[in-house]
């Protein structure tokens, strides 16, 4: 069987392997079956959310029933933003948390991502046991201990006071014109009703889901029609989720996009000014911007890079001690608020922000001038390893050679689609784009090989 764990959790496209009914009950069978056998608890719960995908239904019910029949409770929270199911597993006292979403990607695709009892997604070695588990197939428990489910009618609701908990008691936002772009996701609900009752004036965008439409034109990774709207509508700032609400991208008064980097660093200097930024550290991914590590160093902070991933992330802070990280991309971490990235929190915070420092969103956004940055995808086949070819290597090799000394270059494939990402930094914008465009060129022909 081939690997179905990727960079968070299992993911592909619906009804094609792995994405499939019968192995996500495989799936729920040995989650089950291994969280059974690691907890010493009698009750046996799991939580169990979803974004607004149209598979959602028949992934929901295969998991349900792998994991009753192992014996495990299944409380079903309906559709919430991903880090609801990480609040929900620890406050409702379970022993696994259940997302079923492929965050960012189109509505065709869906994933399924896990979270132990402390709410926190689980680490590699779990993920390879629970793997081993459903190659091995696993024994249903027997008649009399098999699983009961049960529908949370306000796990919603729940999850709006713990974003609204997290915003400074003393502040309101009254006055603040703000345009939120749910993704037709997760988070359609919820984010506009949170907003509105801390006192916003709030212009939804993508809170029409119907299965088929989540991401589509929308959200963190399409925020067009939510800048045009918030220059039409006049608003103060727009705040844009993905699918399943664990990231977000930010736009000014004037419709500018500002990404993860740019939050990160006026969270991680505000932090660190007010000595609430432990191990004057922020964790972050190899993806984020030199800009942001020299911003960081001239204010006393260390820039601590993890592989690309927000589990990786999470896992970096949970070592270290640390309490803020993230990824460019949009994912936002603070442990003292939430167990993973948590996008409609982090546009709350920076509300906050615009608030305290009666600043407009676009002096906010700009902490620093990124270095030149360019990212070129390059798509590639199942089977295929692009990587290994050699005269790849000899380009990747040579690429360095002509970035040395005053930038980086990055080639990774993607944990989440078969894609080889090829990123360069450099401050002459030219040398970058010539070194990416030849690793490029270089890995296409060996994918059209």
């Amino acid at each position: 069987m081939t690997k179905l764990f990727g960079t968070d959790g299992v993911r592909g496209t619906a009804n094609i392997h792995p994405m499939t009914a019968e192995m996500a009950l495989r799936i729920g069978a040995a989650v089950g079956r291994y969280f059974r056998r690691e907890s010493a608890n009698s009750a046996h719960r799991v939580v169990i959310g979803k974004d607004t995908r149209l598979s959602g239904y028949m992934f929901e019910n295969a998991l349900t029933a792998g994991l009753t029949s192992t014996g495990m409770n299944v409380l079903l929270l309906g559709p919430v933003p991903t880090p609801a199911v990480g609040l929900l597993t620890r406050s409702m006292r379970a022993d696994l948390g259940v997302m079923i979403s492929a965050s960012h990607n189109p509505a065709q695709d869906n994933g399924i991502k896990f979270f132990g009892p402390d709410g926190f997604k689980l680490s590699d070695k779990v993920e390879a046991e629970i793997e081993a588990l459903v190659a091995e197939g696993v024994e249903p428990t027997t008649a009399p201990e098999i699983g009961r489910a049960k529908r949370i009618d306000d796990s919603r609701f729940r999850y709006i006071e713990r974003v609204k908990s997290s915003f400074p008691r003393q502040m309101r936002l009254d006055g603040l014109k703000v345009v939120i772009d749910c993704a037709n996701g997760a988070a359609h609900h919820v984010a506009p009703m949170a907003l509105w009752e801390l006192g916003a004036t709030v212009i939804p965008v993508g809170v029409s889901p119907n299965g088929h439409n989540i991401n589509a034109s929308c959200g963190s990774t399409h925020p067009q029609v939510a800048a045009e709207t918030v220059v039409a509508h006049g608003a103060d700032v727009g705040i844009c989720l993905d699918g399943d609400a664990d990231r977000v991208i930010l736009l000014d008064e004037k419709g500018r996009v500002g990404d993860g980097d740019q939050f990160m660093a006026l969270m991680a200097a505000r932090w660190k000014a007010e000595e609430r930024l432990k191990g004057d550290a922020l964790v972050a991914t190899v993806m984020s911007n030199l800009g942001l590590e020299h911003f960081l160093s001239d204010r006393g902070v260390k820039l601590e890079r993890t592989s690309v991933g927000d589990r990786y992330v999470v896992e970096r802070m949970r070592q270290g001690g640390f309490n803020l990280g993230g990824e460019q991309s949009g994912h936002i971490v603070m442990t003292d608020y939430a167990t993973t990235g948590d996008g409609l929190m982090a546009g709350m915070q920076f509300l906050a922000e615009m608030l305290r420092a009666e600043k407009p969103a676009s002096e906010l956004m700009h902490q620093f001038d990124p270095v030149p940055q360019l990212l070129e995808n390059v798509r590639f086949e199942a089977g295929q390893t692009p990587l290994e070819d050699q005269h790849v290597k000899a380009a990747i090799a040579q690429a360095e050679a002509d970035l040395a000394g005053g930038g980086r270059l990055l080639i990774r494939k993607s944990g989440t689609e078969p894609l080889v990402r090829v990123m360069a930094e450099h401050e002459d914008a030219k040398l970058m784009s010539q070194a990416v465009m030849s690793v490029v060129a270089a890995v296409e022909d060996a994918v059209k090989a």
